[in-house]
């Protein structure tokens, strides 16, 4: 089972916009995704219009609230997270592997016990 980390790493803010002040105008987010010893990620920007109705000042602010701004702008959770599974699963299923040339003999290497000490 894949598990999804969704973070916000960074904030543009506006300093002010009418009589609002620091407006988050921006959003850097990512999506890490990990399974036993294989991971993969996603990133992106997403930018947002001045808010309009209720508006909840910078300090106050969570990750969970930034990331539900990014889902409702564009920022597809099911596709971002459908990406880094494929990340994951061709890591485990390589879907293109080299080949040794099928014109060069194969060698066998013997390698033999080191001798023990009596």
């Amino acid at each position: 089972m894949i598990n999804f980390n969704w973070i916000i790493e960074n904030l543009l803010v506006r300093k002010t916009e009418g009589s609002l002040t620091d407006v988050v105008i921006t959003a850097d987010w990512r999506c890490n995704g990990s399974q036993e010893n294989y991971s993969g990620t996603c990133y992106g920007s997403c930018s947002f219009a001045p808010p309009t109705g209720s508006f909840t000042p910078y300090p106050d602010l969570t990750q969970e609230q930034v990331l539900g701004w990014c889902y409702a702008n564009g920022v597809d959770k099911s596709a971002i997270e459908a990406n880094v599974t494929a990340q994951i699963q061709n890591q485990i299923n390589p879907p293109v592997v080299s080949l040794p040339l099928p014109w060069v003999p194969h060698v066998d290497v013997v390698v033999a016990d080191a001798p023990t000490a009596v």
